[in-house]
């Protein structure tokens, strides 16, 4: 079992990463900071007849490193009750690659992974954030990814997420979850 954390927040050691490293204590990850790359946004050519140009950015890099990992956590702070910028800008990347060429079995791979999101949010997560996990687990669907589940934890000010007994409590099951998933591949 092979797992990939990919990050979206934009703060280091915030709520959404402190909750996820408690996820992940002592499993082997490749932690993949998307706020340290350059992920342009996507230009819908999906109807022009020359279809999607290629793009200069870190893009297909952090993908291809992703597509290398079985198990797939997207975490995220909540933002406007949805994902960050930049984990929308790399999610919405997929439709250029789902089109690609280069890459023609995209989608057959995302099939073969298990997603999870965790997010921390200020406004009511628990309740807010399931918009953000639907969403999630749209995404999931349409790639055929299975969905594994989700972690949501109150935080605004950096380290309230510390405070948060249940999200620490889902974090915990989470990564007794993924050393289960371990056991079994």
């Amino acid at each position: 079992m092979s797992i990939a954390v990919i990050y979206g927040g934009t703060r280091a050691n915030g709520n959404t990463e402190l909750l996820t490293e408690r996820a992940i204590e002592g499993l082997t990850v490749d932690r993949i900071h998307l706020k340290e790359y350059t992920i342009r946004p996507i230009e819908d050519m999906r109807h022009d007849e020359k279809g999607f140009t290629e793009l200069d950015d870190d893009y297909t890099a952090v993908l291809d490193r992703m597509l290398e990992h079985d198990i797939l956590l997207f975490a995220t702070p909540i933002y406007w009750y949805s994902m960050s910028g930049q984990m929308k800008n790399f999610i919405d990347r997929w439709s250029q690659t789902l089109r690609d060429k280069k890459r023609p079995h995209f989608r057959e791979s995302m099939k073969t992974k298990t997603g999870y999101v965790i997010a921390v949010g200020g406004d009511e997560p628990n309740l807010k954030g399931l918009a953000l996990v639907q969403q999630f687990q749209h995404i999931f669907g349409f790639m055929g990814t299975r969905y594994g589940g989700y972690v949501l934890g109150e935080g605004n000010r950096p380290g309230d997420i510390l405070n948060d007994q249940v999200a620490l409590h889902a974090a915990d099951q989470l990564r007794s979850k993924l050393l289960q998933h371990g056991e079994k591949l």
